[in-house]
């Protein structure tokens, strides 16, 4: 460092330097507009969907037509969305990402999905809040095509629409049709159970409450019948000696025989009203079981007509919507930085190198170069200082080399600029090159 202890020394090295810095600089500055102009221009746009709350309030639509939540919808819409398929399907319509043979099927789909995403509008206020329902959604496609970009967005913003419609209407659908379907079954489960308690009442109406109570007067009858055929048989052995033997033993034998059917026919009627409270609990049991199917059909009537409200909602798009806010506009500008910005930081950052390669090559080589710094590295003060003395050849020579130097690399940079002409009115260069002239 002892060699640049003032300015003069300083523009000294650089003086000696600078054919480094400058083979430096221009090799920087056409390497910068070669990138520059290799430099991908991405356009950016974006598509606004609005989500429309009910017309209809939940409290008057019922249960069955409110709809799903809309975070959760947005989720399902944007998993259908990236999904392979619908990407794959995307690409081939718009001819996207087929520039490259070598690129692969998993490539071309995560560069889709890198250049289009898909965003919840969230209220600030309520985002840290769980469950918070988006007011919106925001679709951004990235694109070197800005033609491209905006249909693309458009065509996914209509692809959300479309497919929130139809999640909407086939969830409705869905619904109602399975409470229809639940509703016959019920009906056909009342209508079985009423028939099997029809023929069990049939198949025992004596054990039924009603019947019993008809068979216990009809038990009365018979005990007193049969207490008149005891009285009539008492009656009969106590006039023995009036009567024929024959007669009276005809007469008795016919009032037992009656008493013996009286007595079988109590007999069976009580063994009838025995078995009364099982029949009854049978009964009970199969009556609950149709109070039953009836509530269960109650509930699944008034959950079918929340569902056809829904599907009649949906239908007339009076409940929960996706709506276009705002279409993607072709963007006018690019999104990816300058390429004029990008040359003017490629060339700055060529100077910035030049000039610590001279700077480290003047430390490489430490030599003493004038008397000032004879005496402050050795501490002798030198009597006479020849100066270096160049002849008008050697000074002819050098200009000459540097000119070719210079020559060759203007000539370089002309070539690299003329490679990509077509990219440079980007670059607003094209106005400071010669013009060729037409044949």
């Amino acid at each position: 460092m002892n060699q640049f202890q003032s300015v003069a020394e300083v523009f000294a090295a650089l003086r000696r330097r600078a054919f480094l810095i400058l083979v430096i600089v221009a090799i920087g500055c056409v390497l910068s507009l070669r990138f520059a102009v290799d430099q991908t221009r991405l356009y950016e746009t974006t598509a606004v969907v609005q989500i429309e709350d009910a017309r209809v309030p939940d409290s008057l639509a019922g249960a069955g037509a409110q709809a799903d939540d809309a975070a959760h919808r947005v989720r399902l819409i944007e998993q259908r969305l990236m999904s392979r398929d619908n990407l794959m399907a995307i690409m081939e319509k718009h001819n996207l990402f087929v520039g490259d043979s070598s690129q692969s099927l998993n490539e071309r789909v995560f560069m889709m999905r890198e250049a289009a995403r898909i965003e919840e509008i969230v209220n600030s206020a309520q985002s840290w809040q769980p469950g918070v329902t988006p007011s919106g959604l925001r679709i951004s496609v990235t694109l070197d095509d800005p033609q491209m970009a905006a249909d693309l967005a458009n065509e996914l913003m209509y692809s959300v629409i479309e497919q929130s419609r139809e999640r909407s209407l086939s969830r409705a659908r869905d619904t109602f049709s399975f409470f229809a379907e639940e509703s016959a079954r019920a009906e056909e489960e009342i209508a079985a159970m009423e028939e099997k308690i029809a023929t069990f009442k049939r198949d025992n109406a004596d054990n039924l409450p009603a019947g019993t109570a008809a068979l216990r007067d009809q038990i009365r009858t018979l005990r007193d019948n049969e207490m008149l055929l005891d009285q009539e048989i008492v009656t009969l052995r106590s006039t023995a000696d009036r009567q024929r033997e024959e007669v009276q033993a005809r007469q008795i034998g016919l009032l037992e025989e009656q008493k013996s059917l009286v007595s079988r026919r109590i007999e069976a009627i009580e063994a009838t009203i025995r078995s009364a409270p099982e029949v009854e609990r049978a009964l009970n049991g199969l009556e609950r079981e149709l109070s039953r199917l009836q509530e269960k059909y109650s509930v699944i009537t008034r959950r079918k007509a929340e569902a056809e409200m829904g599907q009649m909602l949906e239908d007339r798009q009076q409940s929960d919507r996706f709506e276009i806010l705002e279409t993607a506009l072709v963007p006018e500008y690019p999104v990816s930085r300058s390429r004029k910005k990008t040359a003017i930081m490629g060339a700055v950052a060529s100077v910035i190198v030049a000039l610590g390669v001279a700077f480290v090559f003047e430390l490489m080589n430490p030599a003493i170069r004038n008397a000032a710094q004879m005496e402050r590295m050795l501490g002798i003060q030198p009597v006479v200082s020849i100066p270096h003395i160049s002849t008008r050849a050697d000074r002819r020579r050098r200009g000459l080399g540097l000119v070719g130097v210079v020559l060759a690399l203007i000539a370089g940079i002309i070539a690299v600029i003329r490679f990509a002409a077509n990219k440079l009115p980007a670059l607003g260069l094209d106005r400071f090159l010669p013009r060729v002239p037409q044949i």
